[in-house]
This record gives structure tokens, sequence and C-alpha cells, in this order.
């Protein structure tokens, strides 16, 4: 391995690339390919190991330790690496597959240049970790009284679990659905991340002594009261699953769908479950019109092309990003620019500034939607820029299938919530103070449910915080009260 003073002038950036489109579109397998070991060495010797480490400081959510692990590996010691990265990161082999990597945004090494894969080497540092069995369940040597509950097994929740559970705390995770892990389980496709990945962490956790209670919804099959009764803190971390709706004529029609119902289907298809044939939701031969042009809506054309859809339209009311960085977002913020997905490459035709003007039927069912061009223009006083239609770009497209993919407002309505008469702010999210307490004692929020809707990696992060938080708690209670906190 030559040295590190030149390497990230003198050794190109190495993606690992897709499987070809031909071949990927056929099953739900993950679709990234993975560089070799001696490829990621490689990699890592790019890193600069700068004097102000703006990946570390700036970039990464859970301020992972970039350029020491990017050391480790370039030296071979890949032990040494995985112990600094699993010092802040408890789900380095979610993130190394599905986090779009603001680290990479701020590495200094993209300022003149490509930046360091350190996604790549992040996830390769997992996976070696598990290969050379060094990571393997380690449960606490000691016991704590209080028990805590954590509601939702997402991001979020498993982050909460996973730090209470090592420090000791009686743990019970509440899922809602047939199997854990909330968002990772059924939300994100097996393309992007197989699930035999979410699986091997559960298993782990739960040899670890962290207990999953699956189809069991919060503040409808178990009370409120009861988990006041029988925990000392409660961590909420049921996610952001109110979807924003789409307000025009013909919205009662049957053939639209929300997104995260599409995509969790298909998740339960390939895990073997039972989908009812009264609610299938599936896009062989249809014509398909996806409305919202993030992550979820790129899931959803992936998802509608693998099943045999016969077309594809991706809409997007906001305007088509630069090529490159913006300079309304200069480095090392996050970049204004254009992100194309691999199932923008699989087939589908991408719309962008595009707003639905309705939605058309016959028989009661969708068969078209009527659109026009927009365009965004400033605020009156000062406020937030607005699309304004442009006369003339009117135009019809034929649909049977009709996905929403527009975000989310905040949590689910009813159940824990209402419960706990939780308030939310004006985002939608819970009401949670700095230190992720609600306005009930001992009940904190976590993820997207304290956060609004955001990236997996800031929920991991947040429910690590909201975990610290509920630690904070119970040890003051047990100074100030005992361990009878409740």
């Amino acid at each position: 391995m030559e040295s590190r003073i030149r390497a990230f002038m003198d050794i190109p950036r190495m993606d690992p690339g897709y499987r070809p489109v031909e071949e990927r579109i056929k099953d739900y397998r993950a679709v990234e390919r993975q560089l070799s070991h001696e490829h990621i060495r490689a990699q890592a010797s790019r890193c600069m190991d700068c004097g102000t480490p703006f990946c570390h400081a700036y970039g990464c959510p859970l301020s992972n330790v970039i350029p020491e692990f990017n050391s480790f590996v370039h030296s071979g010691r890949w032990e040494q690496a995985l112990h600094l990265l699993l010092s802040t990161n408890p789900f380095p082999e979610f993130t190394g597959r599905i986090c779009p990597a603001p680290c990479e945004a701020a590495c200094v090494a993209g300022l003149g240049g490509d930046p360091v894969t350190i996604r790549q080497i992040e996830q390769a540092i997992a996976e070696m970790g598990f290969e050379r069995d060094i990571i393997v369940p380690r449960p606490p040597r000691e016991r704590m009284p209080e028990r805590v509950a954590v509601v939702g097994s997402g991001p979020a929740g498993l982050a909460a679990a996973d730090l209470l559970n090592r420090n000791g705390y009686g743990v019970t995770v509440f899922e809602s659905a047939p199997r854990p892990g909330g968002l990772l389980c059924y939300g994100i496709p097996d393309f992007k991340m197989e699930k035999w990945v979410l699986e091997r962490r559960i298993h782990l956790m739960r040899e670890e002594g962290v207990r999953f209670e699956t189809n069991v919804t919060a503040g409808v099959d178990v009370s409120h009261h009861y988990l006041r009764s029988r925990f000392h803190a409660v961590v909420l971390a049921c996610g952001a699953r109110e979807p924003r709706d789409l307000d025009v004529r013909g919205r009662e029609l049957e053939g639209i769908h929300w997104a995260m119902d599409f995509l969790t289907q298909q998740n339960m298809r390939s895990a073997g479950e039972l989908v009812r044939t009264e609610d299938e939701i599936h896009a062989q031969g249809k014509k398909v019109v996806v409305i919202g042009g993030g992550d979820t809506g790129s899931d959803c054309v992936g998802t509608a092309l693998r099943q045999g859809a016969e077309s594809v339209e991706l809409w997007e009311i906001m305007p088509r990003p630069p090529e490159k960085r913006s300079p309304s977002t200069p480095w090392p913020e996050w970049p204004l620019k254009l992100r194309k997905t691999h199932a923008h490459e699989e087939g589908c035709t991408v719309r962008w500034a595009v707003m639905t003007k309705e939605i058309q039927g016959l028989g009661g069912r969708v068969r078209g939607l009527r659109a026009v061009e927009v365009q965004w223009e400033p605020g009156s006083r000062g406020g937030r820029p607005a699309p304004v239609e442009r006369p003339g770009t009117e135009f019809l497209v034929d649909a049977d299938l009709v996905i929403l993919s527009m975000g989310f407002v905040g949590p689910a309505r009813g159940g824990i919530v209402e419960a706990l008469s939780l308030p939310l702010d004006a985002r939608g999210a819970v009401n949670a103070d700095r230190n992720n307490r609600t306005p009930v004692p001992g009940v904190f929020a976590a993820g997207d449910m304290n956060l609004g809707q955001s990236l997996v990696v800031r929920a991991v992060r947040d429910g690590r915080e909201a975990a610290r938080n509920a630690i904070a708690y119970l040890r003051e209670g047990r100074r100030e009260m005992g361990a009878d906190r409740w």
C-alpha cells in the first residue's frame, strides 16, 4: 500500500456501482455492489487527515471519527477501526448501506476533487466485524432494577433500546407490525438493504437481552396506564407516519395509494407475509405515476418497475436541481444538486416542476391526471417561494395507479400520542424539549416523532440521545425517590 501523502491526488475515487439494469430489475436483491478489501484500503488512503475534519465535526450527525478509522483501515487494523466506529455508531451495517453520506459532502478532498468513499468504508468495516466474529452478543454484566419501554422499533427505537440495554436496564420494545425493524423492515426495499442485515442485528440484540413484543400497538393493545405502571420510563419512537395528502379533485378515486402502503406490501411479499387480496396494491401491467421525487418516491419507482409496470413516471413539484453544487449551498453544507438514484436509470420518466391539478377517473377508478408546469417565484414581502403555473403548459397523462410520496407531517394520529395527550409543535412533531422530554414525566420522544421526517442516521442519533436522557432521569429518580419512580 502506497503512502497516504498524495493519495487523494494520485488515487481516483472508486464507487462500487450497481448490478446491470437488465439483471437487477428482475429481482429484489441489493442493487449496489461492494468493493474488495484491497480497494477499500486504497480508498481509505485518500483521506487527507486534515487539521479540521469537517466530515466528523460538521457532516456526520453521529460524529463518527472518520479520519481515524480511515487511517486504521489503510494500515490494515480493521478491529481498531471497528471499535472506533462502534463508539459513535451502533448500526454501521445500516448507515453504510442507506445513508446519503452527508460526511462525504463535507469532505475536504471534495473541494478540489472527489470526496473519500466514506460510506463504503463504513460498510466494509461493519461487515469485517461480523465476518471475524468481533461483533457478537455482549450482554451487560450488571442489571439495573429499572425497566424501560421503547415504543417503535425503527432506527430511533433500536438505537435507544441498544444503549439502554448496554447500560443494564431491562428493555422491552413494542412494535405494532409482525416483525421488528419499523421503517428498516417495511419501508426500505430489499434492493436498498436486504432484510438479513436487519434480522442479524435484531437477533444480536435479543441475545443481549432486549425483548421485542410485536403485533402490539401502544395506546390500543396496551394502554398508557399499563406502560406507566410496569416501566420506569418510556421512550416513544413511533416515527412520522402521517402522510402529506394531495388536495385535488378526484382524490377519492380508487387506485390512489400512499407510498408506504405500497412499499410495505412488497416488503411483506418478499418476506413471505400474507397480503390480503382485497387490499392489494400491485403495479403489474399498469401505468404508474409516483407523485413526489424524494428517496421514498425513488423506492416506489424501483418497486413498480420490478412488479412489471407498463410505464412509470415520477413527478416532482420542485425545479430540476443543477448538475453541480448550487452556490446557495456552499461547502461544507449538504449541496443542492441533481442526484440520480439507481431507480431513475431503470426505466422511468422524471418530470420536474410539475403540479397536479386534477385526478381523472372512470367508473370510480383513476384513469389519468391533469397537471401543469410551474415556476417558483419569491413570496410577497420576502416570504417563502411559491409555485406559479406557467400558462399554456397543462397536459394529461394516462394512469391507473397513482402513488402519493410527498413526505410526512408528523406521527400517526391516535394511539399513544392521543392517549398521553401529547402536544404537537408547528411541524406536527411531538413537542419535546431539547432533552427529548415530553410534558409527561418519564416519557421521551425520539427520532422522526421528535425531529420530524429526517434521515435514518439522524433518527439513530436522536434515539441514542433520548436513551441518554432517559438514563439521566432514572438516575435522578433513584437518588430522589428510589427505584420506584412511578
